[in-house]
């Protein structure tokens, strides 16, 4: 029984049926495009050169240009006449602010017959970013945010009133033009105005809830940066349709479908996973232990997006200690894994998609030296996983709809 080999198979089905090559097909079928006026397409996020690839095919000679920006490495080549940029994730940086004023150039003084073809993805809150503060205050209210386990929501509710072309000011900024927005969620639930902090979306956050994040983390910022959580962002926009494509329910199911192929008896307990990353894997080992009796080969299947609370210096990411932190409770027990993966490939500030641990990983590292509560105190999951053999590996994958957790039991 190679429960790795299970794991291999399961991951890279589940990524290969949520690329966004059909789902923007899908949404491009029903778009009527325009007689006249400029079409111009950007495309922002993790997924952006994927979904982009496939608009510019669909859309063939009547596109007049764009821009692709995704993160540093995630280019695969040229696309037609698009501009490719790559920029800094989860952190923006000198890139991410050049290619969005190349995108805000490009999308000025458009026309009511004027179309812009948005297509919108996970990362695309670092990814697409003009900011009404300085660059490196932004740098930094962004990294205490990610460090103090705000979650993704609570992120960009500070983040959009921080930028010229979140909150819906993108949109704006492009009207009277018409915005044919495709999204990619990444996020629980589909929230428009959350993806990517909703650049075309109307926002549906407060100037309140803003201010209620910064009390609550204890957050230090300028005076500048407060009087921006005192603007309100737009409400209303007249000039954008949107459509929703792919997300963790299809990412889970396409898992499941995996794991049936494979003998398992699948069962999705929740495609809304929304807790501390080390919770999450005690709970999945939990799971595991209670059925351990079973005579039929079961797997148990969660998506979403936990959070990590940084209280090291190590190297990881929350599908890395979700892994990490089940190894202790599957010790022992008989052919039994959980694993844990990003959809876009990576984990953290990593190269890794994730972690892998099974019911021999936690005596293995404990002969090593390596003790896990250490570890993951440190922040330090890679490490540990990387000396036992358990960090998964998918590299860019071109699309981005959450995380998947899987409990594996062969019989």
């Amino acid at each position: 029984m190679d429960l790795r080999k299970d794991c291999n198979y399961i991951v890279s089905e589940a990524i290969r049926r949520v690329r966004p090559d059909a789902a923007v097909r899908r949404a491009l079928e029903g778009f009527q495009f325009p007689s006249a006026g400029r079409l111009l397409l950007v495309a922002v996020g993790k997924a952006a050169w994927a979904m982009a690839k496939v608009a510019s095919d669909c859309i063939g000679d009547r596109l007049d240009g764009g821009i692709v920006i995704t993160k540093h490495g995630y280019s695969e080549g040229p696309i037609g006449n698009l501009l490719i940029r790559e920029a800094g994730h989860p952190v923006p940086d000198f890139d991410t602010f050049s290619a969005t004023e190349e995108v805000l150039a490009l999308t000025d003084d458009l026309t009511e017959e004027d179309t812009v073809v948005f297509l919108l993805s996970g990362g695309g809150s670092s990814l697409f970013e003009a900011p009404l503060v300085r660059q490196t205050e932004l740098q930094q209210i962004t990294q205490s945010l990610l460090a103090c386990g705000a979650d993704i929501v609570e992120i960009n509710t500070i983040r959009k009133r921080l930028s010229a072309v979140k909150g819906g000011r993108f949109a704006k900024h492009c009207s009277p033009a018409r915005v044919f927005t495709i999204v990619l969620s990444d996020i629980i639930g589909d929230p428009l105005d959350m993806i990517a902090s909703g650049p075309a979306y109307p926002d549906s956050s407060t100037c309140a809830d803003a201010l209620a994040i910064v009390e609550k983390y204890g957050l230090q910022l300028s005076e500048g940066a407060m009087a921006c959580l005192m603007q309100e962002t737009p409400k209303l926009l007249d000039n954008v349709e949107t459509v929703v494509t792919g997300s963790v329910r299809e990412l889970c199911a396409a898992a499941a479908d995996a794991c049936r192929e494979l003998g398992y008896q699948p069962l999705i307990l929740t495609d809304s996973l929304n807790c501390v990353a080390r919770e999450a894997g005690a709970m999945l080992a939990a799971i595991a232990r209670y059925h351990q009796n079973t005579d039929r080969s079961l797997a148990f299947l969660l998506g979403g997006e936990t959070v990590v609370h940084l209280t090291g210096k190590g190297k990881g990411g929350r599908n890395q200690e979700i892994a990490l932190a089940a190894a202790q409770g599957i010790a022992g027990l008989v052919n039994t894994a959980v694993f844990s993966v990003g959809s876009d490939g990576t984990d953290g500030p990593t190269d890794a998609a994730g972690g892998f641990v099974t019911h021999e990983t936690y005596a293995a590292l404990l002969e090593k030296g390596i003790r896990i509560h250490e570890v993951l105190a440190n922040n330090d999951a890679y490490t540990a996983l990387q000396a036992s053999g358990g960090l998964i590996f998918t590299g860019a994958t071109g699309t981005n709809v959450n995380d998947v957790s899987v409990v594996l039991i062969r019989r």
